[in-house]
């Protein structure tokens, strides 16, 4: 148990400590500054960003406003996303399938097309059987970079607003899109997937090899280009699995060594953006503050979950049954409950969704703090949106701590005023719509139509009604609104509902908090600039990082917490 420790804290300890130098690296690259060493940064990249360029008509030095960079984002997010639906619809038709898989029904092509697209990969299929080769890598593995690389460039687009001077350009969106891929992303995740080839993750374009199990059964073994999905898919806080058992699965994830590498991975970036802003804007300390916020944020969430998996199933432990490892239900005994309790946490308050263990296995205690990182979406997050979800954050707690004290709220020399908080306050209520919404129409339907024709009738939904089939739907939209992609696998949920409910809830829970930090920060970065004096209000200090804390839990409490009374609060006391 102690070497289990051992190992969570040195997972966490060597991600932050790569962290930081990560983030200056990725300040230098949009910054256009050469690295330490005094040589350009993966300059050897510049005849391929050159011909992307080049052949999408691109200027890399047009300079481009807030709005012309949203439409831009927007555009070709639309573009992939028929892209995407035409490869599903007609992958069992197209080469690459040596295992011969269907192509998909046009419910389940549109969810998962807009699934890969928002960077959330919600999987209503199995990895092996739901898609084939030319989509693994055509469309999931193409997403996972193109979706990775949208959040990190809606996020340098706010940096401007942080700047001394007033402008109304905000960068060129597909300058940051391209380098993002080509000297982030790129990189790194073949970096990871070389780890994971060399630890006997597949690699190829063999179909089922058969294998005959020690039990003397014959099984069909998947393979495949698996090693270049996973590096993305964690890297890029993508989620998702190749295999439908995602990282819990041995050839996803074989041994310890790669569990601690693939979490170190999806963490990585979530927190180096962090430290990259502080860099971009010269304000080291103000990035400090945003960590310790969400820091504390992920701490308050781990440690119920870890002491609630140790202390095992209070049900198993009255039949008598000794638990010595703690609740090992749907754990892989390689990794055992601290890492997944771990890797579950982790997962859900960033943006990855993948799992090592099954969540619907978790305890109530445990499936609570996974619902509540995924709710708040303001803990580190993923690539680049953690920050935008902050940033809104951020906005209401400086219009509040204006009001304290009698201010107009500034915020690093800018007014902050109506239009402002409006957006932010519309982006913050229509997440909770989303989610407590499609939740209340999904138990609606449930109790008072469970033998309609929905492809699958509304009562073979749920393989564990009650409070905990509560908390399978109510999980399955808080993961497809937070982009996260994980969920209770107990839930039926590829069928005509589910597909189009959570379809819809993935694009507003995608967008939406993307176009209003990004609306704000680009109102902000035309307004005029103030000088800060001793009477400002600083940001970049405990208090104020208290203060936005506090505004992050009360409007996650205020939101959400009569949901969870009804779903993991109301298990968690039943079994007592």
């Amino acid at each position: 148990m102690t070497s289990e420790w051992i190992g969570i804290f040195a997972m966490y300890g060597l991600t932050v400590l790569l962290a930081i130098p990560l983030g200056k690296y990725i300040a230098n690259v949009f910054a256009g500054k050469p690295n330490r060493t005094g040589g350009p940064v993966f300059d050897f990249m510049r005849p391929l960003e050159r011909l992307i360029y080049r052949l999408g008509g691109i200027d890399e030095t047009q300079e481009m406003s807030w709005k012309a960079s949203l439409v831009a984002l927007l555009t070709i997010n639309a573009v992939w996303l028929v892209y995407a639906f035409s490869l599903l619809l007609t992958q069992g038709s197209l080469p690459l399938n040596p295992d011969g898989n269907p192509s998909m029904t046009p419910d389940l092509a549109f969810n998962t097309a807009i699934s890969f697209l928002v960077n959330c990969d919600l999987q209503h299929y199995s990895g092996e059987s739901g898609a084939t080769y030319l989509t693994q890598i055509g469309v999931f593995n193409f997403l996972m970079f193109m979706s990775a690389a949208t959040g990190i460039a809606a996020l340098i687009l706010i940096v401007r607003s942080f700047l001394p001077k007033s402008v109304d350009t905000v960068g060129n969106f597909y300058v940051y899109f391209v380098k993002s891929i080509t000297r982030i992303l790129l990189p790194f995740s073949l970096l990871l997937s070389i780890v994971l080839v060399f630890n006997g993750t597949p690699a190829s374009f063999d179909g089922k090899d058969s294998v005959v199990t020690m039990q003397g059964d014959t099984v069909g073994v998947s393979r495949g280009p698996a090693a270049a999905l996973i590096g993305i898919k964690h890297i890029g806080t993508n989620g998702g699995g190749y295999f439908g058992a995602n990282s819990a699965h041995p050839l996803e994830n074989p041994n310890y060594l790669t569990n601690m590498a693939e979490m170190i991975a999806q963490v990585i970036l979530p927190i180096a953006m962090i430290f990259a802003l502080g860099f971009l804007i010269n304000r080291k300390k103000f990035a400090w503050m945003i960590y310790g916020v969400m820091t504390v944020g992920m701490l308050m969430l781990l440690v119920p979950t870890l002491i609630s998996e140790l202390h095992g199933n209070p049900a198993i432990a009255r039949m008598g049954v000794a638990q010595p490892t703690g609740a090992m239900e749907g754990k892989e005994v390689r990794f055992g409950p601290l890492a997944s309790g771990y890797w579950s946490i982790v997962t859900t308050i960033i943006s990855t969704g993948s799992v090592n263990s099954m969540h619907d296995s978790s305890m109530p205690v445990s499936g609570m703090m996974q619902l509540l990182g995924m709710m708040t979406g303001a803990f580190y997050g993923g690539c680049g949106v953690g920050i935008l979800n902050f940033y809104y954050f951020l906005i209401i707690a400086v219009f509040i701590s204006g009001l304290m004290v009698g201010r107009t709220p500034e915020f690093f020399g800018r007014k902050v005023e109506a239009r402002e908080i409006k957006i932010a306050s519309i982006v913050a209520l229509v997440s909770t719509l989303l989610v407590k919404g499609g939740t209340a129409l999904a138990a609606w339907l449930f109790v008072n139509y469970p033998n309609a024709d929905w492809a699958v009738k509304p009562s073979a939904w749920l393989n564990n009604p009650g409070y905990h089939g509560f908390s399978e739907m109510l999980y399955e939209f808080t993961s497809a609104n937070a982009n996260n992609g994980s969920g209770f696998e107990g839930l039926g949920d590829n069928n005509f509902f589910w597909n189009y409910a959570t379809g819809i809830v993935l694009l507003l829970g995608r967008f939406l908090p993307i176009i209003g930090p990004v609306a704000i920060a680009g109102l902000l970065a035309r307004k005029k600039y103030v000088p800060e004096s001793s009477g400002t209000l600083p940001t970049d200090n405990g208090t104020f990082g208290l203060m936005v804390f506090a505004v992050i839990m009360i409007i996650t409490a205020l939101s959400f917490f009569p949901a969870l009374t009804l779903g993991p609060l109301a298990e968690y006391f039943s079994l007592k």
